[in-house]
């Protein structure tokens, strides 16, 4: 993964007229998760909800939330972006707008919202902006793209009450993009649950080490 992103020079975030043109049709991809078996693309069981995160590398970054208890499903791909249907070389290229992201399909009986940010603020470095580490690039960079309202809610007072924690502890302000989830597109076969295929794979995320005061003490 790093192999794209080191020594890169920064390249800006592309619009509508300068983006890569994509594809009508969707990339290839897997039908369920490597580890459990159960639907990649759905059907998802009534009243599970839907999150999508952004911390970096996605290999890494959906592996810690496949193991959290009351995760029924979880899924790599790209978000935030312009281009549609993109491949994971063009969104490496930076001329997608897109960013790595992880879709936690979840049952909130079991797991809240809540705890999903916490898992999610602390499983990375939310302060370097478009980058995590020693991967570089605007695909990259941490996001979080709310299904609902309360999602929306949720998602804004938790960097806030965030924000405070790393203030404590003398970390820069947070560079989170936070918005309503527009489309998300399923990373190809081979990103899908790449550390349980490859288990000494790459993995560039890392935490802050500051833990975050919300959720109810689930972490990733």
């Amino acid at each position: 993964m790093s192999l794209f992103s080191l020594f890169k020079p920064e390249i800006p975030m592309p619009t509508k007229d300068t983006a890569l043109p994509g594809r009508r049709e969707a990339i290839r991809t897997a039908s369920e998760h490597f580890v459990s078996h159960r639907p990649l693309k759905g059907p998802y069981p009534d009243g599970f909800e839907r999150a999508i995160f952004a911390a970096g590398c996605f290999w890494g970054v959906e592996r810690k939330f496949w193991k959290l208890p009351g995760v029924f499903v979880t899924a790599v791909g790209y978000a935030g972006g312009i281009t549609p249907n993109p491949t994971y070389e063009e969104t490496c290229s930076g001329l997608t707008g897109h960013t790595e992201v992880v879709l936690v399909v979840y049952d909130p009986s079991v797991i809240t919202y809540q705890d999903l940010l916490k898992a999610f603020w602390e499983t990375h470095d939310p302060t370097q902006g478009n980058r995590q580490g020693n991967d570089v690039g605007t695909q990259y960079r941490s996001a979080i793209y709310t299904t609902s309202d309360a999602q929306l809610t949720a998602a804004l007072a938790s960097r806030d009450a965030y924000q405070a924690a790393l203030n404590a502890e003398n970390y820069g302000p947070i560079t989170t993009e936070i918005a309503p989830a527009g489309e998300f597109y399923f990373a190809e076969d081979y990103h899908q649950q790449y550390l349980a295929k490859n288990p000494n794979g790459y993995c560039g995320i890392g935490g802050t080490g500051v833990s975050c005061p919300v959720g109810s003490g689930v972490v990733a």
